[in-house]
């Protein structure tokens, strides 16, 4: 017998509002069961649960994890916009021009995460 992955878990300060994050970020939703400033939060997506867990320390160096996106009804370029502005930040673009390539952002607390080309994009 084989493992599932069930979450992914995100070491974070404010995992409610992290949650909420996330949540805009995969179409999903925070469990009805989590609320604010409770020590975790889970979001359900149709994708994958994120699981958000409170920690004293802040984060202090690169992830050794990270999650890759990749957009299903927009562009790269769109969905890094998006991404902005729902309070990413850009920590690296690393777009060819060939189309080829992704954007590394930080989610509001710091954490790592790429966006790669859309699935149409991957389809050209």
């Amino acid at each position: 017998m084989t493992s599932l992955i069930r979450h992914l878990t995100i070491d974070c300060a404010d995992p409610y509002a992290l949650g909420g994050f996330w949540a805009e970020v995969l179409g999903g939703a925070v469990s009805d069961e989590d609320r604010p400033g409770d020590p975790e939060a889970l979001v359900e997506s149709a994708s994958v649960g994120v699981l958000l867990i409170r920690v004293p320390e802040g984060k202090s160096a690169k992830n050794r994890l990270h999650i890759d996106l990749q957009p299903q009804d927009r562009t790269r370029d769109e969905e890094v916009d998006r991404l902005l502005a729902l309070g990413a930040t850009l920590q690296g673009d690393h777009r060819r021009p060939d189309g080829t390539g992704w954007v590394t952002l930080h989610d509001p607390e710091g954490n790592e995460f790429c966006v790669e080309r859309g699935a149409a994009e991957r389809a050209n």
